[in-house]
């Protein structure tokens, strides 16, 4: 016993599926439009203030939305924009 104290211990845990930033923003998008809420202006309300408030609890969207930093998000955006664009 004494042996293994001069071990490292390796700790695995299971990886949680991720959902990308893109999966989210459409998932919340989805969630705000059947809430009858237009989806633009509560993403950009939320964007701009990171008040929670402006996203639905419906289908969980707040919980996901939450998973990014609105940087994140933007940067999402910006990239899908761009590359559409060209």
């Amino acid at each position: 016993m004494p042996d293994e104290l001069d071990k490292t211990m390796t700790f695995k845990f299971k990886v949680e599926e991720t959902t990308s930033a893109r999966e989210v923003l459409k998932a919340v998008y989805k969630a705000l439009r059947e809430k009858g809420y237009n989806p633009i202006s509560q993403l950009v309300g939320y964007l701009l203030s990171g008040d929670p408030a402006y996203i639905t609890n419906h289908q969980n969207a707040r919980n996901l939305i939450r998973k990014y930093e609105r940087d994140e998000l933007l940067e999402e955006l910006i990239k899908y924009y761009l590359e559409k664009g060209e």
